[in-house]
């Protein structure tokens, strides 16, 4: 038996227990990290003191360059995008294929087909013939066509939306087969907000989706338009909600605007859109079927179909020879057979057939207008507000900072004019090359200045630069006579990621994640794992620099952030 003064000792013992137990779940997560119950304003307001800031003049650049045409930005494709199959004879015709049939495993559907063929033997007019299958996104393929940089024989999109788009600007096509592998486009919902939603709308389709978010029921997001073959369905789409005859009319771009207002994320990629959903920031997200077929992590969404079926059209492209056209028959017909048709089905194809769009044919010129009204409208009145981050420490002299000044000259016209730009660069110190003004025509040309008079040298204060950033970010936002509390905040930071003086991740992490703005990384010759780290607290994207396609990347991440 345990006496009074024993039990009174054991009683204190698991008294003091519990309190630390209280105290630390109090300032931890459930995982044991601290919380951000720091205040982000605060705590930058502290480290900025610490901070060596100069303010530098420029010139403005008194020439700008002309924008390069698509054809010139475009890298060689046969490093960017190599064959995943090559021809075997002399007898062959090329193929472009978009990505998600013509890669590996279960996104390698027509390049198993496209082998099997080559090895067939199969004889044309008394010759052996093969094909080589050239894997690339159905955009990038639509832009190598129409710039004529590059023409494949045949082009095998995700949807009919990219074959009505080439041919609108002049490259003769002919629809050889409509479906290849069935496919469809659809929304993701989580069951729980299915259910809320279904109880509130009745049936859950496009419409009421697009409803839902306009009544803030529902916060979305969904990729790039002018990149993805998803994103450019789910415009349309979206446009003909409002005004099904007439996608272009002022109630349809009205109507998309007071939906688009209510949009946090237009993803760069989809894995960038999949991470903000996992992170609980979304309640739905855009996505094809044989990828959802293919997810066991999102498995648990519904999956709600739209716009045009994505069923891998087949296309001739430009004054084929009866020779090529006579292969291209040939491997449709391959592609057709009772094998392929159950092995594409088993990598995800050939799902919901009963699925049918309402909407009828939409014209490439029509598309390619709905594209620049995207451009023009997916701020819905709230100016984009973005400070670049400029690394110019001595481990950027030489070839790494000639492709920074060069992405960021031809990259510039890439971004809107009703958006606010800033730009600083740092080493040691941090510079205020550009305070943050409307991107008009002056503002360009003294940023194409500021950024043409950049000089490397000294140690490499990232963070430091990020801070000032913020506090730039925050202070247009909260501060002057031209303040505005709608403006979206973004930073772009470019640099080779060697961050070695100055604060630490460490010292800044807490407050960019309670300021929550989005940090996206561009590396150059660069540690790249530092710089996703950085750009993945708040989920952005990193991307990688050191490759011909830069100006592509920077075009096709501006068109969706700026």
């Amino acid at each position: 038996m345990l006496s009074e003064r024993d039990k009174n000792v054991i009683l204190k013992i698991i008294g003091a227990a519990v309190a630390v137990f209280i105290i630390v779940w109090a300032f931890t997560g459930d995982d044991g990290k601290k919380s951000s119950v720091v205040n982000g304003k605060e705590e930058l307001d502290k480290i900025i003191p610490t901070i060596n800031v100069n303010t530098v003049t420029h010139l403005p650049y008194p020439d700008i360059p002309q924008p390069l045409d698509t054809k010139d930005i475009l890298p060689d494709i046969k490093s960017e995008y190599p064959p995943q199959v090559n021809e075997n004879t002399p007898s062959y015709i090329e193929i472009f294929s978009s990505t998600e049939k013509a890669g590996s495993d279960t996104d390698g559907w027509l390049t198993e087909v496209a082998k099997d063929f080559n090895n067939a033997a199969i004889i044309i007019d008394g010759k052996r013939v093969s094909v080589r299958l050239r894997g690339i996104p159905s955009g990038d393929g639509a832009e190598y066509i129409t710039s004529k940089n590059y023409l494949p024989d045949a082009y095998t999109p995700s949807n009919e939306l990219w074959g009505e788009m080439i041919a609108s600007r002049g490259v003769k096509t002919q629809l050889v087969q409509k479906r290849l592998a069935g496919n469809v486009a659809g929304i993701l919902i989580s069951r729980a907000k299915n259910d809320e939603l279904t109880a509130k709308y009745g049936a859950i389709n496009i419409k009421t989706i697009i409803a839902a978010v306009a009544n803030n029921d529902l916060v979305m997001g969904y990729t790039n338009p002018f990149a993805s073959s998803t994103g450019l369905n789910f415009l349309i789409s979206t446009l003909q909600t409002f005004n099904n005859s007439n996608l272009l009319s002022d109630e349809a771009i009205a109507g998309f605007e007071s939906f688009q207002a209510n949009i946090p994320v237009v993803a760069y990629t989809t894995l960038q859109l999949r991470e903000s959903a996992k992170s609980g920031k979304l309640g739905g997200l855009i996505l094809e079927y044989q990828t959802y077929a293919n997810a066991p992590d999102i498995r648990s969404y519904e999956f709600i179909p739209f716009g045009v079926r994505h069923d891998n059209p087949m296309y001739a492209i430009g004054e084929l020879p009866a020779d090529k056209m006579k292969i291209l028959n040939k491997f449709v017909e391959f592609a057709q057979q009772e094998k392929y048709q159950n092995l594409a089905t088993k990598y995800g194809f050939n799902g919901l057939n009963e699925y049918q769009p309402k909407a009828g044919k939409i014209s490439g010129d029509m598309i390619i207008q709905a594209q620049k009204i995207w451009k023009e409208k997916k701020n819905a009145g709230k100016p984009i507000c973005a400070v670049f981050v400029a690394d110019v420490s001595g481990s950027m002299d030489g070839e790494p900072l000639n492709k920074l000044r060069r992405s960021l000259i031809d990259g510039q016209y890439y971004i809107g004019e009703d958006n606010l730009i800033g730009l600083i660069s740092y080493s040691n110190d941090v510079n205020i090359d550009l305070p943050i003004a409307k991107f008009d025509l002056k503002q360009r040309s003294l940023f194409a200045g500021a950024v043409r008079d950049l000089q490397a040298g000294g140690s490499t204060a990232t963070f430091d630069a990020i801070a000032i950033a913020m506090k730039m970010l925050m202070d247009k936002k909260a501060v002057g006579p031209d303040a505005d509390p709608n403006l979206k905040p973004k930073i772009f930071v470019l640099s080779d990621g060697k961050s070695n003086t100055g604060h630490s991740l460490d010292d800044i992490l807490r407050i960019v994640q309670d300021l929550g703005m989005p940090i996206y990384t561009i590396g150059y010759n660069a540690n790249l794992p530092e710089l996703r780290e950085i750009a993945e607290i708040n989920e952005a994207v990193c991307i990688d620099a050191d490759t011909e396609n830069v100006v592509i990347k920077l075009r096709n991440l501006f068109n969706a952030e700026l």
